[in-house]
C-alpha cells in the first residue's frame, strides 16, 4: 500500500504533530544541524496534504534522553492527545526521536493503532493498525534501543579500559591535584594539606564526623572548597565546614590512596520521589586499585573509620542497636540490649533532686504492638555498679600512655596554632594583592580606583577580623604545661581509677573509654536486676544488682533498728527506747533523731507491741485490781511495792504501775480507825518502818530505772 492510500480525509481533518528531540543539552548547541532537519519535517507535512495551521511542533523535550518518559512532558503530551483521536500523523525524524525505550515506543504503537493514528519518518508512512507496517515499526524500535545499548557499552567499554590501569581522570578531591605530568599528588598549599589532615586526626580522636563539625565550628577553623563551575571555576574558597562534606571525605578511599571506579550501580532506583544511583559494597566495585598514590591516611585506618561510621549510623536505622557517646549522664548511652525482646534500649532522665537521674526504657516493641514498655530501669545504681565491674576488670594505664597523650596534645595545640596562622597569612596575601592592584590602577580611572579601593578595604576588615580570632582562641587555649602540671598529667594517666573518679573527665569521655572495652550490656529485670557484659573479644560477665529503692524505701527506717526497737519494747517504754537509741547514735529513717512519738509510730507501723502490751501479756495488774484481788486499800498496795512485797514498774509516760501477780506472804493489816487513808493498812514500828521504806523505795527505782 502507498503512502497515499495510508492517508485518507479522516487523518487530514485531525492535527499533525512534529515531535523533535536532542538527547543532551551539548547535543542541542552543537549538533544544530540534527535539529534543523526535524523542523524541516513540517514541509513533508505539508506536502503530503496537512495545512500549516493542522502542524503541531512539540520540542519541549530538548537536551532530554529519550531512556524513559518520566521526565519528558513534550512525549507525555504527544501521547495523551494521540489517545484523545486529535492527531491524524505523528512525524519524527527517526523512531529514537520519539523513543529509546521498547516499553514506551510500543504502547505509543498500541494507542496509534487504537485510534488509527498514522506515523511519519524520514522513510515513509506507517499504519500500526497494519500487521506489516506494526511489524516494521516494532523491528525499528528494537534496533533503536539495541543502537543505544551498542554506543553506552562502546563508551563504557572504553572508560572502563582505561580504568583499569587507574588512567581515567577523575575530578580530584580537596587536598589533591594533577601535576604538570598528570600525576595525582597532594596540593602544594599547606593550609589545605593541614585542614584535611585535621579531619582525619580530629575523627579518630573523637570518633563521629558531628563532633568534627562542632571541633572546627568551635576552633574557628574554615575548610577549603574548590569551585568547578562558574567564572571562578579552580578557585580555593575557605567556608564553614559541614556534616555532609565531613561524610564525604571520611568515605572517599582516594584519601587512603586508592584509586576506585564504579562505586554505584548505573541500574537507577526511585528514592523519595527522585532517580539515584544505588550504592554498591566494596566486593562489588568495578576497579580497586590500593596504594597507587600519596595518601592522607592509610588503608587500614581507612578501614577503622567505615567502621566507626557503620557503628554510628546504628544508632539512626531500624534496629539502632548502637550509637556514639553523648554527653549525657547515662554511661551505658548506646550499649544496652533489652534482655526481653532483644532490641536497644534507649535513654531518657528525669530529675530527682535538681538532679538528672538516667532511665534505661525499651519502648519499640510496646510501640509496635500498642502495649506497655517491656521494661524500664533505674539507672542511678546500675551505672555506679558497671563502672566498679570496669575498674576491677582493668589494669591501670602505664606512664607511656600518658606521655603519649601529653604528647599528642602539645603536637595537636601546635598544629592549630599553625592552621590559624596559614589563615592570617592568606588574609594577608588577599589585602596585599588587592593594595597592588589599588597601586596600578591610573588616577583618571577614577571609577576603577573606587572599586579597587573598596575592595582593599574589604580585604584588611577581614584581615583584622582574622587577626582577632586567632589572637582569641590562641589565648583560651592557654600558655604550655609546666613540669609540675606534666608531672599532676601523668600521675593521673597512670591510675585509670583516679581519671575515671576525676570530675574533669567528662561523661562523654567515660563513654568512648568503655566502649573502647564492652561490646554491648543486657540487662533483665525481675526481683533483681540481671547483668550480662560482652566485652571485645567474645567474653562474657554476668552478675545480679538489687533493684533501686523506692522513694518511701529511701525514708524508710533500717531493719536493723526495727528488730532492737522490737526487743527492746519488751522491758521498755517508748521514752527509755528513744534514750538508748541516741545514746547509740542512730537516727531514722529520715535522718532525725529518735523519740517517744517516733517509736510510738514506728511500733503502729510494724505492729509491734507496747511494754504495756507485754505486762498485761504476761498478766500484770493495775492497782485497782491488785487491791481487789487483796481485799486492802490501793494506797496500801503501792506501801507494800515500797516495801518489797510487790514487784512494780512503769509502763508508759502517763505514769502508770503494773504490778506482778502477788505470791509472798502479806503481814497482817489493821481495820483502821479515824484516819480513812490508813484504814487496812499494817501496823509497823516506825524506826524500822523508814528503814525499810527507803530500801524498798531504792530498790523499786533501780527496778523502774533499770537497762
Amino acid at each position: 500500500m502507498s503512502n497515499s492510500e495510508k492517508i485518507r480525509t479522516e487523518h487530514l481533518k485531525r492535527f499533525a504533530y512534529l515531535y523533535i528531540r536532542q538527547s543532551s543539552l551539548h547535543q542541542v548547541r552543537d549538533n544544530q544541524e540534527s535539529t534543523k532537519r526535524q523542523y524541516d519535517l513540517r514541509g513533508r507535512a505539508q506536502a503530503l496534504g496537512w495545512n500549516n495551521d493542522q502542524i503541531v511542533v512539540i520540542d519541549d523535550d530538548l537536551g532530554i534522553s529519550g531512556t524513559s518518559a518520566d521526565n519528558r512532558s513534550g512525549f507525555k503530551r504527544l501521547v495523551a492527545d494521540v489517545g484523545l483521536g486529535r492527531v491524524g500523523v505523528v512525524i519524527g525524524l527517526e523512531v529514537s526521536r520519539l523513543a529509546r525505550n521498547s516499553r514506551d515506543w510500543h504502547r505509543l504503537l498500541e494507542i496509534c493503532a487504537l485510534s488509527e493514528t498514522l506515523i511519519l519518518d524520514e522513510d515513509g508512512v506507517y499504519d500500526p493498525g497494519h500487521f506489516n507496517d506494526r511489524l516494521l515499526l516494532g523491528l525499528k524500535g528494537t534496533m533503536s534501543e539495541a543502537e543505544l545499548h551498542v554506543l553506552h557499552a562502546r563508551l563504557i567499554g572504553g572508560m572502563m579500559n582505561k580504568a583499569r590501569r587507574g588512567e581515567l581522570w577523575l575530578r580530584p578531591p580537596i587536598g589533591f591535584i594533577y601535576d604538570v605530568a598528570k600525576r595525582f599528588v597532594f596540593d602544594p598549599d599547606e593550609q589545605i594539606q593541614s585542614t584535611v589532615r585535621l579531619v582525619f586526626e580530629t575523627f579518630r580522636k573523637e570518633g563521629s564526623a558531628e563532633r568534627v563539625v562542632h571541633y572546627f565550628s568551635a576552633q574557628g577553623i574554615l575548610f577549603p572548597r574548590r569551585l568547578s563551575t562558574g567564572v571562578r571555576a579552580g578557585e580555593v574558597i575557605f567556608a564553614p565546614l559541614h556534616h555532609s562534606r565531613v561524610l564525604q571525605i571520611l568515605h572517599n578511599p582516594r584519601y587512603a590512596g586508592a584509586y576506585v571506579f564504579g562505586r554505584t550501580r548505573q541500574r537507577k532506583v526511585m528514592v523519595a520521589g527522585q532517580m539515584r544511583n544505588r550504592k554498591l559494597p566494596r566486593n562489588e566495585w568495578k576497579v580497586f586499585l590500593p596504594n597507587t598514590h600519596c595518601g592522607y591516611i592509610t588503608w587500614e585506618q581507612f578501614e577503622v573509620n567505615q567502621s566507626k561510621l557503620l557503628e554510628n549510623a546504628f544508632g539512626y536505622g531500624q534496629d539502632r542497636r548502637r550509637s556514639p557517646p553523648r554527653e549525657g549522664m547515662a554511661l551505658l548511652q548506646g550499649l544496652v540490649i533489652c534482655g526481653i525482646c532483644g532490641k536497644r534500649m534507649t535513654v531518657r532522665y528525669h530529675v530527682n533532686q535538681n538532679q538528672p537521674v538516667p532511665e534505661y526504657a525499651c519502648h519499640r516493641k510496646g510501640i509496635e504492638t500498642a502495649q506497655s514498655a517491656c521494661q524500664i530501669i533505674n539507672g542511678n545504681g546500675l551505672d555506679e555498679a558497671v563502672g566498679k565491674m570496669i575498674l576491677n576488670s582493668v589494669t591501670p594505664s602505664s606512664l607511656d600512655i600518658a606521655l603519649q597523650v601529653f604528647e599528642e596534645l602539645q603536637a595537636r595545640k601546635k598544629e592549630m596554632d599553625g592552621l590559624r596562622q596559614a589563615q592570617v597569612q592568606r588574609a594577608r596575601q588577599e589585602a596585599e594583592f588587592a593594595q597592588r592592584q589599588y597601586m596600578l590602577v591610573r588616577p583618571e580611572n577614577r571609577l576603577v580606583a573606587d572599586n579597587l579601593e573598596r575592595e582593599w578595604n574589604q580585604k584588611l576588615l577581614q584581615l583584622r577580623n582574622v587577626e582577632e580570632e586567632c589572637a582569641r582562641q590562641t589565648k583560651q587555649d592557654g600558655i604550655e604545661l609546666n613540669p609540675d602540671q606534666k608531672n599532676q598529667i601523668q600521675s593521673l594517666a597512670s591510675d585509670l581509677p583516679k581519671v575515671w573518679n576525676d570530675s574533669r573527665t567528662p561523661m562523654r569521655e567515660k563513654k568512648r573509654m568503655i566502649r573502647l572495652l564492652i561490646e554491648d550490656i543486657t540487662l533483665t529485670r525481675s526481683h533483681v536486676i540481671q547483668i550480662q557484659i560482652r566485652w571485645k573479644g567474645g567474653a562474657t560477665t554476668s552478675f545480679e544488682k538489687s533493684l533501686p529503692k523506692h522513694w518511701a524505701d529511701l525514708v524508710r527506717t533500717p531493719w536493723e533498728i526495727i528488730k532492737q526497737i522490737s526487743e527492746l519494747s519488751t522491758k521498755k517504754t517508748d521514752i527509755q527506747i528513744s534514750q538508748t537509741l541516741n545514746a547509740q547514735s542512730l537516727l531514722s529513717g529520715c535522718g532525725k533523731s529518735f523519740s517517744p512519738r517516733i517509736i510510738r509510730t514506728i511500733r503502729k507501723a510494724y505492729k509491734i507491741k507496747s511494754f504495756t502490751q507485754h505486762l498485761r501479756q504476761l498478766g500484770w495488774l493495775t492497782v485497782p485490781e491488785v487491791a481487789a484481788q487483796l481485799g486492802i486499800h490501793s494506797d496500801t498496795v503501792k506501801d507494800l511495792a515500797l516495801e518489797g512485797f510487790l514487784n512494780a514498774v512503769r509502763a508508759n509516760g502517763a505514769g502508770q504501775i503494773f504490778f506482778e501477780p502477788p505470791t509472798k506472804p502479806f503481814p497482817k493489816v489493821s481495820a483502821g480507825k479515824g484516819n480513812k487513808r490508813l484504814r487496812g493498812k499494817p501496823k509497823y514500828d516506825k524506826l524500822s518502818f523508814k528503814e525499810s521504806t527507803k530500801k524498798s523505795l531504792k530498790r523499786t527505782k533501780e527496778v523502774q530505772y533499770a537497762a
